[in-house]
């Protein structure tokens, strides 16, 4: 890692936890759609799937704000 990394990320690592995430949050979004991985046929299959049980009422979405908070919470749970 290089000196500047180095540094960013320790000024990062300092912030407090909320902080952090919403870091982390705008560090995703800066990237570009070519820099994700590709999906295999299993997570296409997988996407589907959710797709049509969304579409048929058969599921009740969460939103991410509390997908986010739940995870949190799990996270400072575990360690």
């Amino acid at each position: 890692m290089n000196s500047s990394l180095s540094h960013v990320l320790e000024a990062a690592k300092s912030l407090p936890e909320p902080e952090r995430v919403e870091l982390i949050d705008a560090l995703i979004a800066t990237l570009e759609p070519e820099d994700a991985a590709p999906l295999d046929d299993a997570w296409l299959a997988e996407i589907d799937r959710r797709s049509r049980e969304f579409d048929a009422g058969l599921v009740q979405p969460i939103p991410w704000e509390e997908v986010k908070e739940r995870a949190r919470r799990r996270v400072q749970a575990n360690g």
